[in-house]
């Protein structure tokens, strides 16, 4: 068989399937930055499998219950149903599964998550497609010791967000000893103080959290380092030190006004709501940005409560009066505008989230961008001048470049202002030539970013500070490399993969009836009114089992293949002809483009035989929805569905 893609007429690009080649049909597992078996565990969740489906989640996701509320869903973007008609809701599947099977789902509160993931592992054996980054493989290797585990050197880990956390799980399962340095009150970073209650519910951060702590980490809250400890007494303290801070200060623009009283860095203002210091807000707010940031500031302004809710708890009947009318003052008493200077279609948040916004009846402002903001006479916020956009030619970001339209300014009064038009770090805390340290031009530490080393050999970084702001699970993937970083730093040996390939046919290899036409199902959400009820209601609710199987049945199951053996093909077209996405073709050799590796195949399989009188079966795997009727009418057998699997085996090697 001969995969391909087609070119100009008559002429195909193909590729001969190898090991790579069929680990990236897998798309949504081959996207994720951890390498998440997504397909494993949406597969399984259709067959009724749930604690197997937790267990493939959870793998090589420490954060997977986190993820499985806010991730920014790489899978999805990747996934092959998408390119059908949607993409399967995998994030909403993962959730459904961590909601009956992880730390948030358990009475000890995630202490003992790991022993539960050990144990039922055992129930669910042998697994399909683990990656390298999987947890089980890790564990019985340690247990084995053919990954000897680090006794006697600490780590400290500066930042408990997404990168922090998952460095201290990797790094304490490799036995060193882990001590988290956090600046804020509680542990998790963004997490907590960046991610609104009504997105991700703290009592679910903390079970995540208490999963790791119970692996033997430290957690020092409130402990800023440049003020409470200097970063030269962490590396006196620790064998090394992981620098895992986030984004977490606001950019903020050059525009005349934005020194007025009540303007908020967009980073800020989440952060004084999530530690319940909410500032005070007028009637009207303006939050300038298009991003994830910004709608989540916006809906946030929403739901903080005006000056005159702060009132003591009445009784009775007047308790519920004035609750009702602080759900209607939330309702109609403020008003929200988004100012975004590019249109609908470049806006770089969740699209989710920008139609909860529309729903709770959020105005946006398009195609606008700020000029100054004015001040009234006691330097308070009065207003924002903007000006109208028209979209030019695109940028290095590939969007459209927003170009100003002249003489076309207008004002727009408003009693706030939040900015959350980007974020940068806090890195008062080193000193480049005390420490050692580069600095980059955008501010960040020079480092290598994919293992997060830097310039001292003792100090790592990861998450955004090592490549810029990405999503959470970047962050996750992140700190997961720095911890192989730090091994092989310490230990002089390198924990790497042996792979390991197999194709097993599919005997009686059946779908689901009309899995191809069934629609996506969507995560039901609460009512505007309920939302604006209580601030920290929860917009998104789970899947029911029900709807979980429906959805998860759509799943294509790219790791099923068609594979074809030529020395049985009679060449009858029988398989094109029943394809309903017409992804088969019968061609002759002298059309195919690839690799002089595949031409040299094509010419030995030939033996001399002209090319243009000989044929070739190519197949266009964009567009293959894995029905298998290609097989089914196969007279002779020649095409089988085979379900290809493959382990990557950690082992430790010398370096």
């Amino acid at each position: 068989m001969l995969a391909c893609s087609a070119g100009a007429a008559r002429v195909y690009e193909v590729r001969g399937p190898d090991f790579n080649y069929w680990r990236a049909q897998i798309k949504c597992q081959a996207g994720c930055p951890v390498h998440t078996d997504a397909r494993g565990y949406v597969r399984a969740i259709a067959a009724g499998q749930d604690e197997l489906a937790y267990l493939i989640a959870r793998g090589p996701n420490p954060l997977a219950s986190i993820c499985g509320r806010v991730c920014g869903a790489v899978c999805e973007t990747q996934c092959r149903r998408g390119d059908l008609d949607q993409a399967i809701a995998i994030r909403a599947l993962k959730r459904f599964v961590c909601d009956r099977f992880g730390p948030e789902a358990r009475t000890d509160g995630g202490r003992t998550l790991v022993e539960f993931i050990k144990t039922a592992a055992r129930r669910h054996l042998p697994r399909q497609c683990q990656d390298q980054e999987e947890l089980l493989p890790l564990l019985q290797a340690l247990t084995a010791g053919s990954i000897p585990q680090v006794k006697g050197k600490s780590v400290g880990v500066i930042g408990s967000g997404p990168a922090g956390l998952a460095a201290a799980h990797d790094l304490a399962l490799l036995g060193l000893a882990v001590t988290i340095y956090e600046m804020e009150s509680i542990v998790g970073g963004m997490l907590a103080v960046g991610i609104p209650h009504y997105r991700l519910p703290r009592d679910l951060i903390r079970a995540e959290v208490e999963a790791i702590l119970a692996l033997g980490v430290t957690a020092v809250t409130e402990c800023c380092v440049g003020r409470d400890v200097s970063l030269s007494e962490l590396r006196q303290r620790h064998d090394a030190v992981v620098i895992a801070v986030g984004a977490k200060r606001s950019r903020r623009p050059a525009y005349p006004g934005a020194d007025a009283e009540g303007v908020y860095g967009g980073v800020e203002f989440l952060r004084e709501v999530a530690l319940g210091t909410s500032p005070r807000l007028g009637r009207r707010v303006i939050v300038v940005g298009g991003g994830d940031a910004a709608m989540d500031a916006a809906r946030t302004a929403l739901r903080v409560p005006s000056p005159q809710d702060d009132t003591g708890g009445e009784p009775g009947e007047q308790h519920l009066a004035m609750d009702a009318a602080r759900t209607a003052s939330r309702l109609g008493g403020r008003e929200i505008h988004v100012v975004y200077r590019r249109s609908r279609a470049e806006m770089p948040a969740v699209e989710t989230e920008i139609e909860e916004a529309h729903e709770e009846g959020i105005q946006f402002q398009l195609l606008a961008n700020p000029v100054r903001i004015e001040k009234n006479e006691r330097g308070e916020v009065r207003g924002m001048w903007c000006e109208k956009m028209q979209l030019g030619q695109p940028d290095a970001s590939g969007r459209r470049e927003p170009v100003p339209i002249e003489g076309s300014e207008y004002f727009t009064a408003c009693d706030n202002v939040v900015l959350a038009i980007g974020q940068t770090f806090d890195l008062t805390f080193i000193d480049p030539r005390r420490d050692g340290l580069g600095l980059t031009k955008d501010g960040r530490i020079d480092c290598d970013a994919k293992t997060g080393i830097t310039s001292a050999p003792d100090v790592f970084v990861a998450g955004d500070l090592a490549y810029g702001p990405k999503l959470l699970i970047h962050a996750v993937a992140s700190g997961k490399a720095v911890v192989r970083a730090i091994y092989r730093h310490m230990t002089g040996r390198a924990i790497r993969a042996a792979d390991l390939e197999l194709h097993f046919p599919v005997p009686d290899y059946t779908r689901e009836a009309a899995y191809e036409k069934r629609r996506r199902v969507e995560p039901s959400t609460v009512s505007v009114a309920e939302r604006l009820r209580e601030q920290n209601r929860p917009v998104e609710q789970g899947f029911a089992p029900e709807q979980a199987r429906a959805e998860a049945a759509r799943c294509l199951d790219c790791g099923v293949n068609t594979i074809f053996d030529g020395e049985r093909c009679i060449l009858c077209g029988g398989c094109v002809d029943v394809c309903p996405q017409t992804c088969l073709r019968i061609v002759t050799p002298d059309q195919l483009e690839g690799s002089a590796e595949l031409q040299a195949t094509v010419d030995r399989r030939l033996d001399r035989f002209p090319r243009d009188q000989a044929s070739a079966i190519i197949k266009d795997e964009t567009v293959c929805i894995r029905c298998g009727l290609c097989a089914e009418r196969c007279p002779v057998g020649a095409i089988t569905m085979e379900r290809f699997l493959f382990e990557e085996q950690p082992v430790c090697q010398a370096v």
